[in-house]
C-alpha cells in the first residue's frame, strides 16, 4: 500500500508507543483489520481475557468462563495441556480447564489462551503454511525466553513477552498478506539478488508503521499491561556490560536474544543455527546470565517441545517446509541430545523416534459419556489432594456444562445465615450474571407453598422439565426465573448430606442445567447415572472440605 505517515523511525521505539488516535497510519490500517471478520472476536476475546488478568481478584472462575465460552479453544487448550510437558503437572489426565488452571497456573493457562486465539485465526486462511511458520517463530521465541530463566518468577512474562514482540508482523501476515509478502521479499530477498533491507525500515516503508509500532498500538487498543507493551518493545542503544538481574530492562533484553534465537533456528540448517546460538551466547551471555551451553540446551528442549504442542494445537507440517526445523525432525546438537541418532540422521539430527509425542492424550471426545467420565475422574484426583472447594465445584460444573452442550449451568449453595439456597458459580450465557437471581427458600412463608425448586430440593427429586411453560409447571415456578431466567427446559440435581443415625438428611445446594428450546434435552440412562456420579463428587467435596 505503501502509505505515507508520520515519522516512525525505530530508534523512537525506547519511548511510548505512539497513541492510536494520534497516528493516521495506524487507525487506518487498524480500520482495515477490523473489516475481517474475526478480528473484532480477537480484540474483544484478547481484551476480555486481559481485562480478567488486570482485575485486582483475578480468578480462577472468570478466566475459565472466558476460555469456555469457545468451544474450539476450550478443547485446543486441553489437548495442549495434556502434552508431556504439563501432564507432569497434572498427575494424569485434565479434562476440565479449572483444573489445568488450578494445576498449571492462571498466567501459565492465561498465557496459552492467548496463543491459541491467534493459532485459530489461522484457519480457513489461503496462506495458511505462511501464518504457520510465523505463528512457530513467535512461539519458539516465547518458549526460549522462558527456558532461559527457569525457576524465575519471571518465567510467564518472559514468554508472553518474547511471543508478542512479533504480535505487528502476525497482523500484517494474518489480514495484510499482500503487504507482509512485500517486506518478506525485502528483508530477505530470494537469491540473494538484492540487498536485504531491515525489518522495521521494510515495514514502515510499505506500511508507513514499523511492525513493532503496528503490534504496539494494536497492543495498546487491546488494553495491554505497561509490563508486557515495555516487552514487546525492542530495547534500543547498546547492550549493558554489567549484568541485568535487577534492571527493569532485563525482559526486554531476553525477548530479543529470544527472538534472535528464533529467527537462527528457521532460517539456518542445524550446524549454522548452533554456530549462530553461540554467537548471540557471547553477544548477550554476560549480561543476561547464560552460556552457549545453556541457549543450545534451551533450543533442543524447545524443540522436543514444540513437537508435542504442534501435535495438540492440530498444527501439521508439510516435508520439507521451513517451520518444520523449528521442531523436533532434527535440533541443534546441545549437550543434552545425546548421541543416538540414528545412523542416516545428519550431525546433531535427531529422529522423531527419539521424541516423547505422546497421541494418547486421552482427551475427552465430543460424546456426552466420554466427557462427563473424563470430568468424573478429573474430580477423583482432585478430591484425594489439598483441594479448594470452590475448584472442585467449577470442574464439577464444567463438566456438566460440557458435555450434553447446556445453554449455561448455575450451582447453588445453602446460605448459613438465612437458609436459603443461593447461586453461587455460573457458567454459559449470563450463568455469572444470573446466578445471584437464584434464591430457593425451604420454608414455605405463612400462609404459602414452596416453590418448584424448594419443594424439588426438600424431596431429594432428581428432574428434567421438557417444557416448563405447561400450566402445571408453570404455575409452580417462582418469580425470578420467569422474569429474568425464563428457560424452556432444564434440569434440577438436588446435593443432599445423609445424615448420621438419628440425624435428618440436608439440603446444602442444587445444579441446576438449561437449554434454549423446550424438550432439547435427552439424557441416555447411563449419562443420568454419570451425572449423578457428578453430583455425588460435590457432596463428598462438602464432606471433606468439612
Amino acid at each position: 500500500m505503501n502509505a505515507t505517515a508520520p515519522s516512525d523511525d525505530p530508534s523512537d521505539a525506547a519511548g511510548t508507543a505512539p497513541e492510536a488516535e494520534s497516528n493516521a497510519t495506524l487507525e487506518f490500517l487498524l480500520r482495515r483489520m477490523r473489516h475481517k471478520s474475526d478480528f473484532p472476536a480477537l480484540s474483544d476475546s484478547v481484551g476480555r481475557i486481559q481485562a480478567i488478568s488486570a482485575s485486582e481478584n483475578e480468578s480462577l472462575g472468570s478466566l475459565a468462563n472466558e476460555i469456555l465460552k469457545d468451544v474450539a479453544l476450550t478443547n485446543k487448550l486441553l489437548r495442549v495441556v495434556n502434552t508431556a510437558h504439563y501432564r507432569t503437572a497434572g498427575g494424569g489426565t485434565i479434562s476440565t480447564v479449572s483444573r489445568a488452571i488450578s494445576l498449571i497456573g492462571f498466567a501459565g493457562i492465561r498465557n496459552l489462551a492467548l496463543s491459541l486465539m491467534l493459532v485459530e485465526r489461522m484457519e480457513d486462511k489461503h496462506h495458511a503454511q505462511q501464518l504457520k511458520e510465523e505463528f512457530l517463530r513467535a512461539l519458539m521465541a516465547g518458549m526460549l525466553a522462558s527456558d532461559l530463566c527457569p525457576g524465575s518468577r519471571e518465567t510467564e512474562e518472559a514468554f508472553i513477552g518474547s511471543l508478542m514482540r512479533n504480535l505487528g508482523r502476525l497482523l500484517a501476515e494474518f489480514y495484510l498478506p499482500d503487504e507482509a509478502e512485500q517486506i518478506r521479499l525485502q528483508v530477505r530477498p530470494p537469491g540473494g539478488a538484492a540487498k536485504a533491507v531491515p525489518e522495521a525500515a521494510a515495514s514502515t516503508a510499505v506500511l508507513g508503521i514499523s511492525f513493532e509500532n503496528l503490534g504496539l498500538g494494536v497492543g495498546r487498543t487491546w488494553g495491554l499491561p505497561d509490563s508486557l507493551m515495555r516487552c514487546m518493545r525492542a530495547p534500543v542503544g547498546e547492550l549493558p556490560r554489567q549484568g541485568l538481574a535487577q534492571s527493569p530492562d532485563r525482559l526486554g533484553w531476553l525477548a530479543s536474544v529470544a527472538n534472535e534465537a528464533a529467527d537462527a533456528l528457521l532460517f539456518n540448517t542445524p550446524d549454522k543455527a548452533a554456530d549462530r546460538l553461540r554467537e548471540l551466547a557471547q553477544r548477550y551471555g554476560s549480561a543476561l546470565h547464560f552460556k552457549a551451553d545453556d541457549i543450545l540446551d534451551a533450543a533442543s528442549r524447545a524443540r522436543k517441545r514444540m513437537a508435542e504442542l504442534t501435535q495438540g494445537m492440530e498444527l501439521k507440517m508439510e516435508p520439507g517446509e521451513r517451520a518444520e526445523r523449528l521442531v523436533d525432525t532434527y535440533y541443534v546438537d546441545a549437550p543434552n541430545a545425546g548421541p543416538n541418532a540414528s545412523n542416516d540422521a545428519a550431525p546433531g539430527v535427531a529422529s522423531l523416534d527419539e521424541v516423547a509425542i505422546h497421541e494418547d492424550t486421552n482427551v475427552p471426545a465430543d460424546d456426552p459419556a466420554s466427557v462427563l467420565t473424563s470430568g468424573i475422574q478429573d474430580i477423583t484426583n482432585a478430591l484425594v489432594e489439598n483441594f479448594k472447594l470452590n475448584e472442585v465445584l467449577r470442574m464439577v460444573l464444567e463438566t456438566v456444562y460440557r458435555s450434553l452442550g447446556f445453554r449455561r449451568v448455575i450451582f447453588c449453595m445453602r446460605d448459613a445465615k438465612s437458609g436459603n439456597l443461593v447461586g453461587r458459580i455460573g457458567l454459559g450465557e449470563r450463568g455469572n450474571e444470573l446466578a445471584p437471581s437464584f434464591v430457593v427458600p425451604l420454608k414455605a412463608p405463612a400462609g404459602g407453598a414452596l416453590d418448584l425448586f424448594g419443594m424439588l430440593c426438600l424431596k431429594g427429586v432428581d428432574i428434567m422439565i421438557e417444557d416448563a411453560a405447561v400450566p402445571s409447571i408453570a404455575q409452580r415456578l417462582p418469580e425470578w426465573f420467569t422474569s429474568k431466567v425464563q428457560a424452556p427446559t432444564f434440569l434440577l440435581l438436588p446435593l443432599v448430606m445423609k445424615g448420621a443415625g438419628a440425624q435428618k438428611d440436608t439440603v446444602i445446594g442444587f445444579i441446576y442445567a438449561d437449554k434454549a428450546v423446550a424438550g432439547a434435552i435427552s439424557l441416555s440412562d447411563h449419562e443420568l447415572s454419570l451425572l449423578r456420579t457428578l453430583r455425588s463428587q460435590a457432596v463428598m467435596a462438602f464432606k471433606q472440605a468439612s
